[in-house]
C-alpha cells in the first residue's frame, strides 16, 4: 500500500515568555564544579549490556521478550535489561482498558495455557451520545467493534507479561528510574544514566546518597510510555519532528468500582460523547463491566479530556466527577465502592504525529512514539507490535545469519535501527492508523462534536481511509489555551462524597508515595512565570489541568499580597499533563527516585 508522505508543518516560533526577569535553566548540580570529596562525584558504577529497554509497559516488554525469543531460538546469548522507575512492574500502568489480543497472539501464541489474565471477554458494546439526562443509542462504529476482545486490568496483565519476560531470561530493575541519556564521542546514544538516590530537596547528599549506574548499551529502546522525559531531549537532539506534526494529547481519568452483583454485565462495554462538556471541547466516556477473578464485580468508569481544550477554567477532575451523575452511570454505581482512582496523558495524535523513530543507537517504541489508535480507542496492541518490530530489527543488527546460524555481528560504529522503521511502515500498525488519520483532526472544524461525528463515519465506513488527503492538526496542545478574559468560568457542584469525591480522596486512592525530601521533580524554567503569566493571563491552569493536586496558588508569606505557586510534588501520579498543557511550556517533568509514584489496583 502506497501512502502520501507526512507534510511536515510549519515551524512554530519559541514560547514568548512574559516575566520581567530572565529566564533560569533548570538546575542540576555540574559535578565537575564540587569539591573533590564530595560524593557526588564518587566514581560512577558502569555495567554493559547488549540491549536497555527504559520502561516496563506494554511496549518494553514485548521487545524484552521477543529478543530473548529470538536469541534462544537460535542458543546465543543476549543480554536484555529493563528498567522500570515504579516500585514494581505494573503499579505505573493505567488503560480503560479493552484489549485487542492481536500482538499478544503473535508474541506468545499460547498465552492462555501460560496464565495470562484475560477472564472478561466482551459480550456487548454499546455507544451513546449524551445529553444532561438522557443517553441516546448510536450506531456503533466499526472501528470500535469489540467481538473478539477482553476487558483487563492492564496493570496486571503487564505484570504478567514482566513473568513472561523474566523466565526467558530477561534482566527486570524496577525502582530505578533512567533519569539521563548517555552519549558517545560521536553523539549517538551510548545507554543511559540512572537517578542518584538519597538527595534532599537542594540537591545535597544525605547519608543514604547513592551515585546513579550508568548503563552502557549497544541498542536503547525507550518506552517511557506518553511523553516520556528521556524522549523530549532525544526529541530536541535529532530533531525527531522534523517530518511530523505536532503530537496531540488526551487525559484520561479512571476509577475502578465494585458495584452491586445484581447490576453487573461482564463483558459489557459502553462509550460516550456528548454531555457533560461542550460540542467544541473533544471528550468521552467508557464504562467497561468485567470480572478479574470469581466474584469480583467490578467496573472501570472513566472520562477523556482531549488536552487541545481553550478554557481555561475547564477541570477534566471535575468533568469526569460530574459525568458520573449522568443517569445512566448513577444508576450503575449506587451501592458499589470506589476502590481505586488514576489518570494519565495519552497519545491522540495518530498517523500525521509519528516522529521519526530511530537514530544512532537506540529507537522510540510504543506511546513514547505515539501509536494509539483513538478512534478504536485501544493502544496496547499497536504498542506491543511496535516493541515486537523493534526488536526485531535490532536483533538482525546485532547478529548475522538466521535460525541456528546466527553468529554476533561485528559493529562499527552505532547500530541504527533504519530496518525498525521500515518494518513499522509495513506493517498492520502503519494500516490502522492511516486508515483513521482523520478522525481526531476533523473534530476541530466549525461544527465540532457533530462534523467530528460526520466525517469519522464518512471515512470509517465509506472511504475507509483512503481520501487523498490527510488533515492536519496545527498547533500543538499548550498553545489552544486562551485568556481568562473573555472565557466563561465553569461553575461544577460539589462532590457528595458517595458517587463523587474531592481531588484529594482520590489521590488517597492511588497508593502515591515519594521519598520526602528528595529534589523537586516537577521543575520550574523560570520561578516567575506562574505568577507573572500563567495567574496574570490564564488565571492559574495548573490547579485545573492537574488531575492530583500538585499545583496550588498559594498566599506568599514574603510578599504580602501576593501570590505564589505551590508545588505538592509528593501528589503527583506521573501523567505528565502539567509538562503538556503548561501554556508557558515552563514545567518540566522529570523522574523522581525509583519507587516513588503511584501504587494502582486494577487499573
Amino acid at each position: 500500500m502506497t501512502r502520501p508522505s507526512i507534510q511536515p508543518m510549519p515551524r512554530l516560533g519559541s514560547v514568548k515568555y512574559l516575566s520581567s526577569t530572565a529566564s533560569r535553566p533548570i538546575w542540576v548540580p555540574n559535578r565537575e564544579q564540587l569539591p573533590e570529596d564530595d560524593p557526588r562525584r564518587m566514581e560512577q558504577f558502569e555495567d554493559e549490556t547488549d540491549v536497555v529497554i527504559v520502561g516496563g509497559g506494554p511496549s518494553g516488554l514485548a521487545a524484552a521478550i521477543r529478543l530473548k525469543q529470538l536469541a534462544n531460538e537460535a542458543n546465543q546469548e543476549l543480554r536484555v535489561m529493563l528498567i522500570e522507575k515504579a516500585g514494581e512492574v505494573g503499579a505505573h500502568i493505567l488503560s480503560g482498558a479493552v484489549l485487542e489480543p492481536r500482538a499478544l497472539n503473535e508474541l506468545i501464541p499460547d498465552w492462555k495455557e501460560k496464565g495470562a489474565p484475560l477472564n472478561t471477554p466482551v459480550t456487548k458494546d454499546k455507544m451513546q451520545f449524551l445529553t444532561e439526562t438522557m443517553a441516546i443509542p448510536l450506531p456503533h462504529p466499526p472501528q470500535m467493534n469489540n467481538k473478539g476482545n477482553y476487558i483487563v486490568s492492564l496493570n496486571n496483565f503487564v505484570k504478567w507479561l514482566g513473568e513472561q519476560a523474566e523466565e526467558l531470561g530477561v534482566e527486570i530493575y524496577p525502582g530505578f528510574a533512567a533519569s539521563e541519556v548517555r552519549y558517545n564521542e560521536d553523539g549517538s546514544v551510548a545507554g543511559v544514566n540512572l537517578n542518584d538516590v538519597g538527595l534532599d530537596k537542594n540537591f545535597e547528599p544525605k547519608d543514604t546518597y547513592e551515585r546513579g549506574m550508568a548503563v552502557n548499551a549497544k541498542v536503547t529502546l525507550f518506552a517511557e510510555g506518553c511523553h516520556g522525559s528521556l524522549t523530549k531531549t532525544l526529541m530536541s537532539k535529532f530533531n525527531l519532528r522534523k517530518d511530523s506534526e505536532p503530537q496531540k494529547y488526551g487525559i484520561g481519568l479512571k476509577e475502578v468500582w465494585e458495584i452491586d452483583p445484581a447490576k453487573h454485565e461482564p463483558g459489557t462495554v459502553i462509550h460516550s460523547i456528548g454531555w457533560p462538556v461542550d460540542i467544541h471541547t473533544y471528550g468521552g466516556s467508557f464504562l467497561y463491566h468485567f470480572e478479574p477473578e470469581p466474584e469480583r464485580h467490578l467496573v472501570a468508569v472513566g472520562y477523556v479530556v482531549g488536552l487541545d481544550y481553550e478554557n481555561p477554567y475547564l477541570s477534566p477532575y471535575k468533568e469526569f466527577q460530574r459525568f458520573k451523575h449522568h443517569p445512566s452511570i448513577k444508576s450503575v454505581l449506587e451501592g458499589g465502592n470506589c476502590i481505586s482512582y488514576g489518570a494519565r496523558a495519552l497519545n491522540e495524535g495518530g498517523y500525521q504525529s509519528i516522529p521519526k523513530l530511530a537514530f544512532p543507537g537506540g529507537a522510540l517504541i510504543g506511546c513514547t512514539a505515539g501509536f494509539l489508535n483513538v478512534p478504536k480507542i485501544k493502544g496496547t496492541h499497536t504498542a506491543m507490535k511496535s516493541g515486537m518490530l523493534a526488536a526485531e530489527a535490532a536483533y538482525e543488527k546485532l547478529f548475522t545469519g538466521a535460525g541456528e546460524e546466527a553468529q554476533p555481528a561485528e559493529l562499527e560504529g552505532p547500530v541504527l535501527l533504519e530496518n525498525y522503521e521500515e518494518n513499522i511502515k509495513n506493517s498492520w500498525v502503519y494500516d490502522e492508523l492511516y486508515a483513521v488519520r482523520n478522525c481526531k483532526p476533523s473534530f476541530h472544524g466549525p461544527l465540532g462534536l457533530f462534523g467530528g461525528v460526520a466525517y469519522s463515519g464518512f471515512t470509517t465506513l465509506i472511504s475507509k481511509g483512503k481520501e487523498p488527503w490527510t488533515f492536519k492538526h496545527h498547533k500543538p496542545d499548550w498553545q489552544a489555551l486562551q485568556p481568562a478574559k473573555g472565557s466563561k468560568p465553569i461553575d461544577y457542584p460539589k462532590p457528595d462524597g458517595v458517587i463523587s469525591f474531592d481531588l484529594l480522596t482520590n489521590v488517597a486512592r492511588t497508593g502515591t508515595n515519594h521519598a520526602e525530601n528528595q529534589p523537586v521533580h516537577l521543575r520550574l524554567r523560570d520561578k516567575d512565570i506562574p505568577v507573572e503569566r500563567n495567574l496574570a493571563v490564564f488565571d492559574g491552569p495548573e490547579n485545573r489541568f492537574c488531575p492530583a493536586g500538585v499545583y496550588e496558588y498559594v498566599d506568599d508569606e514574603a510578599n504580602p499580597g501576593q501570590k505564589r505557586l505551590q508545588i505538592n510534588s509528593q501528589n503527583c501520579i506521573h501523567c505528565k499533563t502539567c509538562d503538556i498543557k503548561d501554556p508557558s511550556q515552563n514545567i518540566d517533568w522529570t523522574v523522581p527516585e525509583g519507587g516513588g509514584g503511584p501504587q494502582y489496583v486494577w487499573t
